[in-house]
């Protein structure tokens, strides 16, 4: 994901998210290759990222583009549910809150994504402006929605970002298309159950690992490993 950041210290670049959970499931594995997540930060390009980051001092420059966006459209709009949600949100933005943060309705969302103000991404904002750069990624990756969920062996141990709420099916389809198409079951255990264990086999005996169908929707931190046929 890409994220971009206003009046803060942060590196512009990829960045790597040391996560705890990835790091202790390499110790437990050794494997032959190691896969973290990348984020991927950008200095105040706004319109391109996914989220945003902002020293909490400066978010009105933020709002106040919003605002102005929302005031020319207010004028422009003869559609009365449109003016309504604005008028809404015009009263949200003038508390010096991002609008991802106000509560509205299925409809009045894609309202909204028409329209599409910057703090209606995910806006996170931050009273220091030298944040420590993984903790940021893990709020950043929070307040959009996302979660992890992992995949562990001899072969490889790699991290797997997934939108909250996916199931079973979708995060086999980000593995590979044919471990979607071919889903039978899986086998998942949590990192939970799991960080004091030492691999899949004694997981097993001890039975914290579920059988689970396709309705399964995944949890944070759940190691997964897919049952297919193609």
């Amino acid at each position: 994901m890409k994220f971009s950041f206003y009046h803060l210290n942060l590196p512009e670049g990829k960045v790597k998210y040391n996560d705890p959970i990835l790091l202790d499931l390499e110790k437990k594995f050794s494997p032959k290759k190691f896969t973290p997540y990348f984020a991927e930060f950008v200095k105040e390009s706004f319109e391109k990222s996914d989220a945003i980051a902002i020293f909490a001092d400066s978010i009105l420059d933020l709002l106040i583009e919003d605002i102005e966006k929302l005031e020319t459209r207010f004028e422009r709009t003869d559609d009365p549910k449109e003016k309504e949600l604005i008028r809404k949100s015009l009263a949200h933005l003038e508390k010096e809150k991002p609008l991802c943060d106000l509560s509205i309705s299925s409809d009045e969302e894609k309202i909204m994504n028409m329209i599409a103000p910057l703090s209606w991404k995910p806006t996170l904002p931050l009273n220091e402006k030298e944040p420590n750069v993984n903790e940021l990624i893990r709020k950043l990756l929070d307040k959009a929605g996302y979660s992890f969920f992992y995949t562990a062996g001899k072969q490889e141990v790699r991290s797997w970002l997934i939108k909250k709420g996916s199931d079973i099916v979708s995060c086999a389809g980000k593995i590979h298309t044919d471990l979607a198409k071919g889903f039978i079951k899986a086998d998942v255990v949590n990192y939970s159950d799991f960080k004091d264990l030492h691999n899949l086999q004694e997981a097993r005996s001890k039975g914290v690992v579920k059988l689970v169908d396709r309705d399964y929707i995944i949890q944070e931190g759940d190691i997964i490993e897919i049952r297919f046929n193609v």
